[in-house]
Formats: C-alpha cells, sequence, structure tokens
C-alpha cells in the first residue's frame, strides 16, 4: 500500500511517502510558510520514489485541532491532489498523531489554542483484545485496531488549561506547546500524574500514514471533497473585547 500524508497543523510542516510500512519523510520548521513549502516536498517526495500520485493509494492528512490557516492549507493540497487523481483520503486526529509519536505508553496531549485555551486529549495504548472500562473511543476512532493501538481516555476538546480533564492514575507523558505557552497552570492541575513532559513533540505526517493505513485497507477511505479541518473552536476570530472577556 502507497500512502501519501502530510500535516501543517503547527508551525511545522511535514509529508510522508508510506509504502508498506516503509516511510520517507520530508519536514521543516515552517512558521507561517507552509503554502509556499509543502507542494515541492510532495514533489520531491513522490519523484525520489518515482511515483505519480496515481500510483498511491490514498492520501492521509492532519485533520487538527490545530491552526486554523494550517488545518486550511492541508485540506486544500488534500482535496487538490485527491481530486486529480480519483483517490481516497483520510483524516487522522492531530492529537493521536502526537500520541503514537510519543513512543509512551500513557499520553496527554495539551496544545496551545490561544486566548488562553488548550486544544486537549489524553490516550492509552493498549493490547489487542483488552477489555478496559475506559472510553471506547468516539465516532472517528471506532476501535483501536483504526487507531494504532490506542483507545481513547479522554476526546479532543477545548478548554481552558485548569479545566482539563482529570487523569486515571499516574505515569503520564506530557506533550504538546500548551504545557510550554501554560506551565505552571497545568503542571499544577496534573501533579503527581506526570511522568515527564516533552515540549518538542508534534504531530508528524509519519504517524498520520501509519494511523491512516488500517482504515485505508479496511475501506474507510472518504472522497476528497469530503476531506475537511477539525476545528473544535465555533470562532476562528475573536474581537479584543471577546479575548479580554475570556
Amino acid at each position: 500500500m502507497k500512502i501519501l500524508a502530510l500535516d501543517t497543523s503547527t508551525e511545522y510542516c511535514s509529508a510522508a511517502v508510506w509504502i508498506d510500512g516503509d516511510v520517507e519523510v520530508r519536514e521543516t520548521r515552517a512558521g507561517q510558510s507552509h503554502s509556499d513549502l509543502l507542494l515541492g516536498m510532495i514533489d520531491e517526495l513522490l519523484k525520489s520514489r518515482a511515483l505519480s500520485p496515481r500510483d498511491l493509494d490514498g492520501i492521509a492528512y492532519g485533520e487538527g485541532p490545530g491552526s486554523f490557516t494550517g488545518l486550511r492549507i492541508a485540506c486544500g493540497v488534500v482535496q487538490g491532489l485527491a481530486f486529480g487523481a480519483d483517490l481516497p483520503v483520510v483524516g487522522v486526529g492531530t492529537l493521536l498523531a502526537m500520541a503514537a509519536g510519543s513512543g509512551a505508553e500513557r499520553v496527554v496531549c495539551c496544545v496551545d489554542a490561544r486566548v488562553h485555551e488548550i486544544y486537549h486529549a489524553a490516550f492509552r495504548r493498549v493490547a489487542a483484545g483488552e477489555r478496559t472500562a475506559e472510553t471506547e473511543g468516539f465516532a472517528r476512532y471506532p476501535h483501536p485496531s483504526f487507531n494504532g493501538g490506542w483507545r481513547v481516555v479522554h476526546e479532543p476538546s477545548l478548554c481552558a488549561p485548569g479545566a482539563a480533564p482529570g487523569l486515571p492514575g499516574e505515569g503520564w507523558l506530557a506533550c504538546g506547546s500548551g504545557f510550554r505557552a501554560y506551565p505552571d497552570e497545568l503542571e499544577q492541575h496534573y501533579a503527581g500524574k506526570l511522568a515527564a513532559i516533552d515540549l518538542e513533540l508534534y504531530p508528524h505526517a509519519r504517524d498520520i500514514a501509519a494511523l491512516a493505513a488500517p482504515r485505508f485497507a479496511a475501506g474507510l477511505g472518504v472522497s476528497a471533497e469530503e476531506a475537511a479541518p477539525v476545528y473544535l473552536r465555533d470562532k476562528v476570530a475573536l474581537r479584543i473585547d471577546e479575548r479580554a472577556n475570556r
């Protein structure tokens, strides 16, 4: 199976070609230059593997949450490539991709959402067939076999740092820019729960490709026009007075 994957949800920009588990990546800290860099990275990857878009079995992308502009860039590129090559697409949650790339067993992801809010989710890695009383997952991730063996403990949500959902047990890896933006609040909120904090972990195309592969194999890809970002926030922009009220 040949999958192109990309993510532009943070200040980083990454793309990957995944061929039956073998992956080649391009990545850079793009700042605000994702739209200038992404197509060149994709073109370079496809040429390095002597592929055209029509040789692919599908395109995966980080659907969010994350930067509003970045998510729109990803969806636009995915729709253009997939529509032209008649390919299915799969959106992968960016917070799930962070957990998958962490190497840990329990991961709480907190990404800075600005205006004193975070995008939050928590995941636990489980063995195949393991039964648990924890949340079974939500509609987009119906079973751990379709999310890389991860079970959803807390669905992705938007909240204030001090109002983040609690964590069962101890030994959690904390990750994401939220812990850089609001370190005191989050570390106090999760006192005694965290084993380590990784401020450099971000969603990456290689993990998005690996998470998308079983969904493509199961025929869960959708048409290009169904590629859509997951914002979590109802309003993309707030007035100065609305920010002050928050």
